[in-house]
């Protein structure tokens, strides 16, 4: 009998991005989040863009979605 996978919140909320086709994620690490970061340094699909500010990630993210047609996250 096989065992299920035991999975963190964190790393549930990366492989569902991953399944959203999400490739880019702008954000800016700390807190509260930081276990989703470290779930996130797992994935060879999703590469983490470093943001300044929120609101820069926020635009970073919309640019990216629209200029490739492709999903993007700002995770601030």
């Amino acid at each position: 009998m096989q065992t299920p996978e035991t999975l963190t919140g964190a790393q549930v909320v990366v492989r569902l991005l991953e399944r959203q086709g999400v490739r880019t994620l702008a954000g800016i690490p700390g807190g509260a989040i930081l276990p989703i970061y470290d779930a996130l340094s797992q994935s060879a699909r999703i590469h983490h863009v470093l943001a300044r500010h929120e609101q820069g990630g926020g635009f970073m993210a919309q640019g990216i979605a629209r200029t490739t047609g492709v999903p993007a996250v700002c995770l601030a």
